[in-house]
């Protein structure tokens, strides 16, 4: 009797035993797979909410702090939509605010709206398009969106209502705390899974994006 209680006892150790393993494998698999998303601080470059292009799994995950008002960002975004294509399936970008500029909220307000046509970033391509004409500094003009978004299909009245939906400023101030936590102080600024430009540049940028890159797809 002894013998039999002392075969089960071993039996559920060496089941539980298997059980604790086989888990601490698949975590670390999963860790391995998701890379820089597994990591505690992800979210904070990364949040739920934020507007994403490109590949869903993709492991290398390309931030930016922008603001629709900034000439710089309007240089900069076909450039980094280049980079995306180039790295297709392995780099995302997701979308962070700074509304660094005295009519940055509005326009913020305008693309957060168009996520409920599903016209995100048909929205954005217009806004920078034509941001020497709304967002001129000298002559500011900023209802001169609902002009031009038509072009891509955005119902402006549905636009106008879904503008007031609380959410979005909840957004724009939860981009305000992140940007201070991590000393965003103009824009674009960039972080690659998690880590600053070594300088400001879109070499830099794509520098760092191919190091990442070959860091996580290491046989591609």
């Amino acid at each position: 009797m002894n013998k039999k209680i002392g075969l089960i006892v071993v039996s559920l150790i060496i089941i539980i035993a298997g059980f604790v393993a086989g888990s601490h494998f698949y975590k670390s698999a999963e860790k391995e797979r998701l890379g820089f998303l597994a990591q505690e601080n992800a979210k904070l470059y990364y949040p739920d909410y934020a507007a994403v292009y490109g590949a869903e799994d993709a492991k290398v995950v390309v931030t930016e702090f922008l603001d629709p008002e900034c000439e710089s960002c309007r240089m900069f975004y076909p450039k980094v939509k280049q980079a995306l294509q180039m790295y297709s399936g392995k780099v995302k970008l997701v979308v962070r605010y700074a509304a660094f500029h005295r009519n940055s909220v509005h326009a913020i307000q305008v693309l957060e709206a168009t996520k409920k046509q599903g016209k995100y970033w048909e929205a954005m391509d217009l806004m920078f398009k034509y941001q020497p004409l709304w967002a001129n500094h000298h002559n500011p003009q900023p209802k001169k969106v609902f002009e031009f978004l038509p072009e891509v299909g955005i119902n402006i009245d549905q636009l106008k209502e879904d503008m007031k939906d609380p959410e979005i400023m909840n957004i724009i101030e939860q981009d305000a705390k992140d940007l201070k936590t991590l000393n965003v102080r103009g824009t674009p600024t960039f972080f690659v899974n998690g880590k600053p430009l070594e300088q400001f540049g879109i070499g830099f940028l794509y520098s760092a994006i191919d190091n990442a890159v070959k860091e996580n797809y290491p046989n591609s």
